[in-house]
C-alpha cells in the first residue's frame, strides 16, 4: 500500500520535468521565430537602403551624364561664340579702314573731277575738230538745280571718256555748217575713227580733209572725192562696208600720241 504513492510522486515527478523541459523547448521556438522575423526586418531594411542607394546612385549618374552633356554643349556654343565674335571684330576693323579711306577719298574727290575734266579738255581740243562745242559742252556740263555732287559729276565725266573711246572705233556722218575763209556754207562731214576727217559739198564738186600737222582743211582731188562720197553712203547705211582710199588727217606720229 506504501508504494503506490511513491510512484505516484515519481510519477508527477517526471510529469513537471516533461511540462518544464516542453515549456523550454516552446520558449526556444519563440525566441528563435523571433530572431528570424527580426532577421527578415533588418534584411528588408537593408535592401531597401541599398535599393534606395542604387536608385540615388542612377539619379547621380544620370545628373553627371547631363552635366557632361550641357558642359560639352557650353563649350561648342562658346567656341562657335568666340568665332562669330573674332569675326565680327574683323568685319569692323576693316569698316573703320573703310571709313577712313573714304573720307580720303571724299577729300580727294574734287581734284579728281578737276584732274579729269582738265585732261578731257586737253584731248578734245588736239583731237580732230569733229563736233567740238558738242563734245566740250559735256564736259563743262555744270551741275543741276537739284544740286548734282561730286560723286555724280565724276561719273558724268567716265562716261564722256566713254563716248570719247567709241569715236575712235566707228564711222559717222552728218551735215553741218562749215566756216572757211571767211565764208559759211552746208556741207556733209564725214568721219572715220580718230584717223579720218572730211567733208563733201551737197553738189558733191568740193571737199577736204583737215590736217591735223596744218591745224586747217586741205583740198581734194576728184578720185578722193569720189572716196568721201562712197563713204559717206557707208556711214549712212546705203553702201556695203569697203576699202576707202583717202588721205588720213594725222600722221604715224600722232597714232602714237596720248589717248583719252
Amino acid at each position: 500500500m506504501l508504494k503506490r504513492p511513491f510512484f505516484a510522486l515519481r510519477g508527477g515527478c517526471l510529469a513537471g520535468v516533461l511540462v518544464a523541459a516542453s515549456l523550454l523547448v516552446s520558449e526556444q521556438a519563440v525566441a528563435q521565430a523571433t530572431q528570424s522575423v527580426e532577421a527578415q526586418q533588418i534584411q528588408a531594411a537593408l535592401q531597401e537602403q541599398i535599393d534606395a542607394a542604387d536608385e540615388q546612385t542612377r539619379a547621380q549618374l544620370e545628373e553627371l551624364r547631363r552635366l557632361e552633356r550641357d558642359t560639352r554643349q557650353l563649350q561648342a556654343d562658346n567656341a562657335s561664340l568666340t568665332a562669330r565674335l573674332a569675326d565680327e571684330a574683323e568685319r569692323q576693323h576693316r569698316l573703320d579702314t573703310a571709313l577712313n579711306t573714304l573720307e580720303e577719298t571724299r577729300a580727294a574727290l574734287p581734284l579728281i573731277e578737276q584732274n579729269m575734266a582738265a585732261q578731257l579738255t586737253h584731248w578734245i581740243e588736239r583731237d580732230l575738230p569733229f563736233l567740238r562745242e558738242e563734245r566740250l559742252a559735256r564736259v563743262e556740263r555744270q551741275p543741276d538745280e537739284q544740286g548734282e555732287n561730286t560723286i555724280e559729276r565724276i561719273s558724268g565725266l567716265l562716261e564722256a571718256w566713254r563716248v570719247e573711246l567709241d569715236y575712235g572705233r566707228d564711222i559717222d556722218s552728218w551735215r553741218g555748217r562749215l566756216r572757211q575763209e571767211e565764208r559759211t556754207r552746208e556741207v556733209d562731214f564725214l568721219r572715220i575713227g580718230r584717223i579720218g576727217f572730211y567733208y563733201l559739198t551737197p553738189d558733191g564738186r568740193q571737199g577736204g580733209v583737215w590736217s591735223a600737222e596744218e591745224g586747217e582743211w586741205q583740198p581734194l582731188a576728184d578720185n578722193y572725192l569720189r572716196e568721201v562720197r562712197n563713204g559717206l553712203r557707208i556711214a549712212e547705211d546705203q553702201r556695203a562696208p569697203e576699202l576707202l582710199t583717202l588721205p588720213l588727217s594725222i600722221s604715224a606720229n600722232d597714232l602714237q600720241g596720248e589717248q583719252p
